[in-house]
């Protein structure tokens, strides 16, 4: 890999001017909606809000309430690290003009104005409500209703197909987590000095302050997943971590940390899948993805090689999450993170009126 990141070639002298950077980072909205290769940030347009998901998910929206991606609403304009990085792209209000808006805030749209409603939010992890919230709560339980296993399915599939991200979908899943968690924008690195991503892994982030696995015990137990379900949080989000620092590097045009960063990412994802690919030779997806992985170069002017090695990647990745459910999977538990590297601590279910 060090080999590879040396190789990055700028090609030329970087054009333009930090000035024009800043520019190119406050163009308005509609911009702020265009992250298609990592994940999109729900559509304000179509956003219901929290309090539409509080309905149903009392005990989800309390423990919700607990978790940074809560407290970020009000506790990120007043941050000093996010001042000073607003400050250096010429930003100064972060919620009203800046791509801080794309991945701290719930944005909505009211009156023909878009403004943020919400830190991150049920709709940042399970995409836009209003096409398909009445939709996926058609049946509820709350009526003598008796809904056979055929119409709930069709039922899941048609909130599918409007946008919902289920939590049983996990390459969507994991892919939005990471559009946001490996940063998207180069500049936001390389000028505002923004990192270039948290320390995010799909599995022990899950497990922790997010977490609310409550809704089918009826708001009695807030467990975490169970052995079969982390090992395919661990496998795909690995996966996914991988694809997405490719595109990173795709996306890079300068040799500055962000293009370093991104082939490091790229890189201890690749060690890492190569580990569980000898780990579970009975799934033989996992040393495709790592061929992939290896397939371009990890440098600057490689756009196209690198996007067609994540594409690849991306199409193995929603061939796992479709085929395997991780019960033949045990070869990984030794390389999984466990409960003490959780993030954060998970809320206890209590019973709510």
């Amino acid at each position: 890999m060090a080999r590879s990141v040396r190789a990055m070639q700028a090609g030329g002298p970087h054009r333009g001017t930090a000035l024009q950077s800043v520019i190119l980072l406050a163009l308005g909205c509609a911009a702020l909606f265009a992250c298609a290769a990592y994940g999109a940030a729900p559509e304000p347009a179509k956003v219901a809000g929290p309090n539409a998901c509080a309905e149903c998910h009392k005990q989800e929206v309390e423990a919700w309430k607990g978790t940074h991606h809560f407290n970020t609403f009000r506790q990120l304009p007043r941050s000093p690290e996010a001042k000073a990085i607003a400050d250096r792209l010429g930003v100064k209000r972060i919620k009203v003009e800046s791509l801080c808006l794309n991945c701290h805030f719930t944005l909505q749209e009211k009156d023909n104005r878009i403004e943020p409603v919400a830190g991150i939010s049920c709709e940042s992890c399970h995409s836009a409500a209003q096409d398909w919230i009445k939709v996926h709560s058609g049946y509820s339980g709350k009526t003598a209703t008796t809904e056979s296993k055929e119409e709930e399915s069709q039922r899941w599939k048609a909130a599918e197909a409007k946008g919902m991200i289920r939590p049983k979908t996990l390459y969507r899943l994991a892919k939005n987590c990471f559009g946001c968690h490996v940063v998207p924008h180069e500049q936001l690195v390389n000028v505002g000095g923004h990192k270039a991503g948290s320390a995010f892994e799909l599995l022990s982030w899950s497990q922790g302050e997010v977490r609310h696995n409550t809704w089918h015990s009826k708001g009695k137990s807030n467990v975490e997943a169970g052995a079969a379900r982390k090992r395919m949080l661990y496998l795909v989000g690995l996966g996914v971590e991988l694809e997405t620092a490719l595109r990173g590097v795709a996306k890079a045009t300068v040799r500055k940390p962000y293009a370093f960063l991104m082939a490091e990412r790229a890189d201890r994802a690749r060690q890492q899948l190569s580990a569980a690919a000898k780990a579970v030779p009975e799934v033989p997806e996992i040393a495709k993805l790592v061929e992939h992985g290896h397939s371009a170069g990890l440098k600057l002017n490689n756009q196209r090689s690198l996007v067609s090695a994540a594409d690849e990647i991306a199409k193995i990745l929603e061939s796992i999450a479709a085929k395997y459910d991780g019960s033949s999977m045990a070869g990984l538990d030794g390389l999984m993170p466990g409960p003490r590297s959780y993030k954060g601590t998970a809320r206890k279910a209590a019973s709510v009126n």
